[in-house]
Formats: structure tokens, sequence, C-alpha cells
């Protein structure tokens, strides 16, 4: 009893030690999920990583390659103990170029020259002992033979389009409203101008008004005078 005692109690010790030093010394790395390149172009395969401890001598970086369609994995580059080993013999023969440093958690590479025939998963895995515990990144690389036109690239030329439509309307908008407005200002002046002009032109045919019938009250009164004097003088020659 006191042996299955222990070992109930030493069981439970390396799973709690399990549970507990596993997510510590976990590393984790990060890639890409997809990437596209063109024919003849190169391509930068970033690659970086997170250790719960110092970057050590014995740390090293592999980069797997698996085409499409394909089963098989290539092991394409390896790094360790300072030194870069590139594949010289495979479909990337001449092709890899290493830029990580992993003192900056840094393991990318360079594919130059790229060909249809490099379409594929390429898989990067880091290990930094003690921690060597954690899973693998990969990314997707599409080669194409010109820059394939992402939706994202789309949508903003559509957006930009009909925003320049909307600034376009709007500039026409206000041009036509600022014309209108001008002209209706010139006709009101010009409308104001003539009822202007017209009323200067009946006071001045009131003033005109006024002076007729008294030309006309004075021509009556000496015609009345010459009237009432005609037949004194047909009385006298009458008396004669």
């Amino acid at each position: 009893m006191e042996s299955l005692s222990s070992s109930r109690c030493l069981l439970g010790l390396v799973v709690l030690s399990a549970l507990t030093l596993s997510p510590i010394l976990a590393i984790e790395v990060y890639t890409a999920r997809e990437i596209h390149g063109t024919v003849g172009s190169q391509v930068h395969l970033s690659c970086t990583f997170w250790s719960s401890e110092w970057i050590s001598d014995d740390i090293s970086v592999t980069w797997h390659y698996q085409p499409d369609n394909s089963r098989n994995t290539y092991s394409i580059f390896h790094y360790s103990k300072g030194q870069a080993h590139i594949d010289d013999t495979g479909i990337f023969k001449d092709r890899i170029e290493w830029v990580g440093y992993p003192r900056s958690k840094d393991g990318s590479i360079v594919v130059h020259n790229l060909e249809y025939g490099d379409n594929g998963t390429f898989t990067c895995d880091v290990k930094n002992p003690p921690d060597v515990v954690g899973k693998s990144s990969y990314v997707h690389l599409l080669v194409y033979d010109k820059g394939p036109v992402r939706a994202g690239m789309v949508l903003g030329i559509i957006i930009g389009a009909a925003l320049g439509l909307v600034i376009i309307v709007a500039l026409l908008a206000y041009l036509i409203r600022y014309c209108w407005l001008r002209r209706q200002i010139r006709v009101q002046r010009e409308l104001s101008a003539l009822e202007r002009g017209k009323l200067h032109k009946l006071t001045r045919g009131s003033k005109g008004g006024r002076q007729t019938p008294l030309l006309s009250m004075l021509d009556q009164t000496r015609s009345f005078k010459s009237s009432d004097k005609k037949p004194k003088g047909m009385g006298d020659s009458r008396k004669k």
C-alpha cells in the first residue's frame, strides 16, 4: 500500500511538472500563411520565433519544402553552430540566401529566381536547447507570371473611384449653385435699376401733368374775356 501511494505521488509530481514546465519551454515560431511571387523575381520567407530561454550557441533553424501535389518533403536549409548549410543539389540549388539573425530571433531566408515549379509549402523549425518543445510554422508560396490582383486592392480602387466621383459631383453642384446665385443677383440688380428708371419717369410725368391743367385754365379765362368784350362792341355799333 505504501509503495502504491508513493507511486501515485510520483506520478502526480511528473504530471504536474509536465503541465507547469511544458508551456514555459514551448518555443513559438511565426511565419506568414501565404506569400506571392512572380517568375524570375525573389521572395523573402520570414521566420521569427520566441523562446523563454536565452539564445544559446546550440540554436538551430531548419527549412523544409513540400511541392504542391506531392507528399515528399525536402530539407533545403539548415543553420546550426553559427554556420548556414544550404542544399546545393536540390531544386533550389544556388537560389537560397540566409538573411536571418538568431540573436534577434530571426530565421528568415530568401529564394531567388522563382520558377513555376517552386509552388509549395515551406516549413520553418527552430530549436533553442533546452527550449526544444514547440510546433513548426509554415508558409505557402504561389508563383505567378504577373502579380495577382488582390481583393483588397480591387476594393480600394473601387472605393477610391467612388469617392472621386462623389467629390466631382459635389464640386459641380457647388459651381452650378454659385453660378445660379450670381445670375439671380445680377437679375435683381437689373430689375432694381429698371424700377428706379420707371419711378424716375413717373415722377417727371407727374410734374408735367400738373403744369398742363394750369395752361388750359389760362387759355379758358382768356377766351372767356374775349367773348365778353365782343358783345359790348356790337351794341355800341348798333347805337351808332
